[in-house]
């Protein structure tokens, strides 16, 4: 049986977007090209982070006011006040900067399909960037692997 590696199956013709996108194009892309991730590169190609479907819908759910306990002349928050600082950044946010995830899971041209597979399974995530020297090259999506077990 070959050992396929991700440069084998990886999608190389990627919708990108930049950390200045609008929050409005980014869903008119996600629309017209029908993907549900995208990777965010600066003018070089290299990658920075990447914005998914969710960070941008994350945007129209209802904010969760932190509960508070007042004793005396104090305010205690009995929940994190970055994650409702946080959950108010997305919400009013205008460009992907704001709601993309920039610690992204990648891999190399070279890495074996099974350990991306353990990755995706291991990390909960849909599509894994491919980088070569810094930038760039192409996607693995869920879609490209099952694809590649028609091989």
């Amino acid at each position: 049986m070959i050992m396929l590696k991700a440069r084998d199956i990886m999608t190389s013709e990627v919708h990108t977007v930049s950390m200045e996108t609008s929050v409005e194009e980014l869903a008119r892309l996600f629309v017209s090209t029908g993907v549900s991730a995208m990777p965010v590169v600066d003018t070089e190609g290299v990658l920075l982070g990447i914005v998914t479907e969710t960070d941008l819908v994350a945007q129209d759910r209802p904010l969760h006011i932190p509960t508070v306990v007042s004793l005396f002349d104090w305010v205690v928050y009995l929940e994190s006040e970055d994650k409702f600082a946080e959950q108010v950044k997305k919400m009013t946010a205008r460009q992907v900067s704001e709601i993309c995830t920039t610690e992204v899971e990648i891999c190399s041209p070279d890495t074996p399909v099974s350990q991306i597979v353990a990755l995706m399974l291991e990390k909960g995530i849909h599509m894994v960037p491919v980088v070569e020297n810094g930038k760039l090259s192409g996607v693995v999506a869920r879609l490209d692997i099952i694809r590649s077990m028609e091989l």
